[in-house]
């Protein structure tokens, strides 16, 4: 990229999350990733640097290892003129939701990241006029706690995003629950995939995103409610997936369409593209705790037709979601278990705070740091070393937990589609395609206690509000008494 000559009108708004903000070009293949801060903190521009620079090598020594060199795309730190980012920051300010206006676009240091757009992004040298389509899912925590520091039992039956999606609509943050379980994505058995990408279709909240050509035609665009129209999205899909458009319109057409692109999804999902090379991780087994979440609909269904548990197939061992869920599974204490160990670390930084550069807290994000990460023992010998390597796990468990999973695919003919890339094939069209995973910045440290409050709430506002209405016996004892926090409590 040619930073010499930045044109503003080049560049236009893609969005942004709690941390930072992305332009993406509108010809070129690639977006520019900025840091946001509140109005009133001002950051040097060394300190802007060190800080993109952690995230940079995060990906590349950190992530790359977990996930493998194929799906990570780190990008690279640019130096840009701060007259083209003040122009850009005044072009695409009208265009930012309000609820992400707390913090503005960092004006003034000159630097941001350069990435791919992943949006339409190809891993082959391909022409660039084709269609590309591009799926994004945020699928969030696929496993059940298996740690022994649970205080609460429900934990160990009812998955945590299904629990806080009660949270959420209570709180106003969405209108409905969505269907949508984890750990239905996550068990590699076909039916409870499609059941659970059919609920990301239905209630996308901000887990789905489906671009066209890099602009977005399905999801949400800010945390309100967004309305899913499938036969708009249909009308979208249509030229993709049946390309000589010899299929009749109408809700038949809709559906099946709509079905199309579960199955590309799923067997994108399952591909395995390349070797699994997780580095030196002895994976934590995918057989710890349960393979299904008891507030899922899907196994609702199943126990109300009287079918025992529908048996999980497992996911391929290359593939991408087997990689997030082994590196998910990092979290092996817990949060609870987690939160007495990052104390201990606390108290060790109050006596001597010169150690946190030594302790690596805040990076460097190399390969000494990737090392200690590898030791997966939960025997605590009450040292400050077993406390930090297991905060060092958790947090690269959340990442993984909140990060999300790119699939862009472009329409390929017969006699394209040669060796060296992969394909999916649906009834009428073939694809090729690219997995790739981002959002990807290791969650901060500081974070830890915010976590450990958050998990107390969901849990504590499932028991009382969900769970007792499905359980008479637990209803009748808060009708009883309304102030039985004794149920809720850790006792």
């Amino acid at each position: 990229m040619e930073v010499e000559k930045m044109d503003e009108n080049e560049w236009k708004y893609h969005g942004e999350g709690n941390q930072s903000l992305v332009v993406a070009h509108c010809q070129r293949c690639a977006v520019l990733r900025f840091l946001k801060f509140p109005p009133n903190q001002n950051k040097t521009s060394e300190e802007i640097l060190e800080h993109l620079q952690n995230i940079v090598d995060f990906g590349k020594h950190v992530m790359k290892q977990f996930f493998g060199e194929k799906y990570v795309h780190h990008g690279e730190i640019v130096q840009l003129p701060l007259d083209f980012i003040r122009q850009l920051c005044l072009k695409i300010q009208p265009e930012r939701p309000e609820s992400r206006c707390d913090k503005d676009m960092d004006a003034l240091s000159g630097y941001a990241m350069c990435l791919p757009n992943l949006t339409r992004l190809q891993t082959y040298r391909f022409v660039e006029h084709r269609p590309i389509l591009c799926i994004e899912i945020k699928p969030k925590c696929g496993f059940i706690p298996f740690s022994s520091h649970v205080s609460q039992e429900i934990k160990h039956k009812v998955c945590r995003y299904c629990m806080h999606q009660h949270l959420k609509v209570a709180n106003g943050k969405w209108k409905r629950p969505s269907k949508y379980c984890p750990l239905d994505l996550f068990s590699g058995n076909k039916q409870r995939m499609h059941f659970a990408l059919k609920s990301l279709l239905q209630e996308a909240q901000n887990n789905l995103k489906i671009f066209k050509n890099g602009e977005l035609i399905y999801g949400c665009k800010d945390d309100q409610d967004s309305v899913s129209d499938w036969n708009e999205l249909a009308r979208h899909l249509k030229p993709f997936f049946f390309p000589s458009n010899g299929l009749v319109s109408g809700p038949h057409c809709t559906r099946t369409i709509v079905k199309e692109l579960i199955h590309v999804i799923t067997m994108t999902l399952l591909s395995s593209t390349e070797a699994c090379r997780a580095g030196d991780m002895r994976t934590v087994p995918i057989s710890h705790g349960r393979s299904y979440c008891e507030a899922s609909p899907f196994n609702k269904e199943l126990v109300r037709n009287g079918k025992h548990k529908l048996e999980s197939s497992g996911l391929p061992r290359g593939c991408l979601l087997y990689k997030t869920l082994q590196a998910q599974m990092l979290d092996m204490l817990d949060i609870e278990g987690l939160y007495p160990l990052y104390n201990r670390v606390e108290q060790y930084l109050e006596e001597f705070p010169e150690e946190r550069s030594t302790l690596q807290i805040d990076g460097p994000y190399n390969e000494a740091f990737y090392e200690k990460l590898l030791d997966l023992s939960t025997e605590d010998d009450g040292t400050v070393a077993f406390a930090l390597t297991k905060v060092q796990q958790y947090r690269i468990a959340m990442t993984a937990k909140d990060c999300s999973i790119m699939i862009a695919l472009s329409p390929c003919l017969q006699d394209e589609c040669s060796e060296q890339r992969p394909v999916v094939l649906t009834s009428k069209s073939r694809f090729t395609f690219s997995v790739s995973v981002l959002d990807l910045d290791l969650k901060p440290y500081e974070s830890i206690p915010h976590q450990y409050k958050l998990d107390g709430k969901i849990v504590n506002y499932y028991l009382k509000n969900v769970q007792a209405k499905d359980d008479p016996v637990m209803s009748s004892l808060f009708k009883d008494n309304e102030d039985c926090t004794l149920v809720l409590h850790k006792v």
